[in-house]
């Protein structure tokens, strides 16, 4: 299939090159051009405007920062794209932002598909695509999600319930990294080598990746963003005003805001999650 991939930043980079090895042909824009320019040494053609890498797709995937971004190329998009075309909007924008979309679009090509995973697992086809709307259009892209990673969740049939799921998969994330660092510095403080929390939880009930894989990072003190940070900050804000509407308790969210937003002020923005460890 022909696939146009809009926004090549931490995650669409990797996504783009997964989909030519899996063997599609693979146009991508980016608003900075120079940082998709080197997309064309994997063979993946890097387009002047969005409606060039549109035109001709059969799957339009938009990997941008939030829903103003997604909202300031959307005519754009939605001018250049084919009768046949589907367009997989895969930023995180909350139920809220895929409805703005929908409107602003007014199209029923469009897929409600957020990404589940990060950098390494959007560069290894091992993300877990998110996804809802009309059956026909997701059959139809399977290959392309095939492409980025191992399983696709479907979420039902109304767009905006995949953004919906992928809002509680993020506030997971999260937690979990929130709570990592916790340990990691409590540790610390107490004296303790944090290696030996890692080791302690290591292999039981209460043990997961992610944590062994953030404390590792922040005992080493390795932000390389894998994760932004201020990404995490943008997905709270979505997290807490989907929570609000949904009225579920937003305690525990309130107070990842705060760690999250420390960390930020404390220069750590465009570092990865892991840097929450140094709002503690």
């Amino acid at each position: 299939m022909r696939v146009a991939l809009i926004g090549t930043g931490t995650m669409g980079a990797g996504m783009a090159r997964s989909a030519a090895r899996a063997g599609h042909e693979v146009v991508a824009w980016n608003r900075t051009k120079a940082k998709a320019e080197p997309l064309a040494d994997d063979g993946i053609e890097v387009a002047d405007s969005v409606a060039a890498a549109v035109r001709g797709a059969d799957a339009v995937v938009s990997m941008l920062f939030d829903a103003a971004a997604v909202l300031d190329i959307t005519a754009e998009l939605t001018d250049a794209l084919g009768a046949d075309g589907v367009w997989l909007q895969s930023a995180t924008v909350g139920p809220a932002g895929i409805a703005r979309i929908a409107q602003a679009a007014g199209t029923d090509q469009l897929l409600d598909a957020p990404m589940l995973g990060t950098k390494q697992p959007a560069e290894q086809g091992k993300l877990v695509p998110l996804v809802s709307g009309r059956q026909e259009l997701i059959a139809r892209v399977q290959p392309v999600l095939d492409a980025f990673g191992a399983k696709t969740v479907v979420a039902g049939a109304e767009l905006g319930k995949a953004s919906a799921l992928k809002l509680a998969c993020n506030a997971w994330i999260l937690s979990i990294t929130a709570a990592t660092a916790q340990s990691v510095s409590l540790a610390q403080g107490l004296g303790v080598d944090p290696q030996l929390f890692l080791q302690a939880i290591a292999g039981g009930a209460s043990d997961t990746p992610y944590a062994q894989l953030k404390g590792a990072a922040m005992i080493d003190g390795d932000f390389a963003p894998s994760f932004g940070l201020d990404g995490g900050r943008k997905d709270l804000g979505l997290i807490d005003d989907a929570a609000r509407v949904a009225g579920v308790n937003v305690a525990l969210v309130d107070g990842l805001r705060a760690l999250f937003d420390a960390a930020s002020q404390g220069g750590h923005g465009d570092d990865d999650l892991a840097a929450v460890c140094t709002a503690f």
